[in-house]
């Protein structure tokens, strides 16, 4: 027979357990402070990544009601060139004279603090307001370029917003 002291026992069939280890159940500190960790830099990049994601579904909505201005704006451009009248803007220095001059209605969406239309070159100014410090006050505008063959209307984006939050 053989004889089978503690230090046998515990490692008993060529295992690696040790003795202090047999019996205890769950993790070490270095173990618990590795997995914090990890969360901590995970959390580190997706919390602002996230945040832009929410500006970004906040500003469609001020993008869309634009785009309702847009849709005005080629219109009346449109008329007034088959009337000859020329490339002429109307006079839209707020919200609510867009909505009398356009037939948009701006004021119920929250998020556009002012809006005006230039009368001379017809672009789109929409300052913004109610989504986020970095967007806060900043402008969106839309400027139209004019093709002399046909008098069509492209337009492009602009202002003193971040890129990162202008549409494509």
């Amino acid at each position: 027979m053989a004889d089978y002291s503690a230090q046998n026992r515990l490692t008993d069939k060529g295992s690696q357990i040790t003795g202090d280890r047999i019996g205890k159940k769950g993790f070490t500190l270095i173990e618990v402070l590795v997995v914090i960790m990890i969360i901590g830099i995970l959390a580190a990049v997706a919390i602002p990544m996230y945040i832009d994601q929410i500006i970004k579904a906040k500003l469609t909505e001020v993008t869309n009601a634009i785009s309702y201005v847009v849709t005005a704006l080629d219109i009346y451009h449109h008329d007034r060139v088959l009337n000859g009248s020329g490339n002429v803007w109307p006079d839209c220095g707020s919200i609510a004279e867009i909505q009398t001059s356009l037939g948009v209605g701006l004021a119920a969406i929250g998020r556009i603090g002012v809006a005006s239309v230039d009368r001379n070159t017809g672009v789109i100014s929409v300052t913004v307001a109610n989504i986020h410090g970095k967007v806060d006050g900043s402008t969106i505008t839309l400027m139209p370029s004019i093709n002399a063959s046909d008098s069509s209307l492209s337009w492009s984006w602009g202002g003193t917003i971040p890129s990162q939050f202008l549409p494509k």
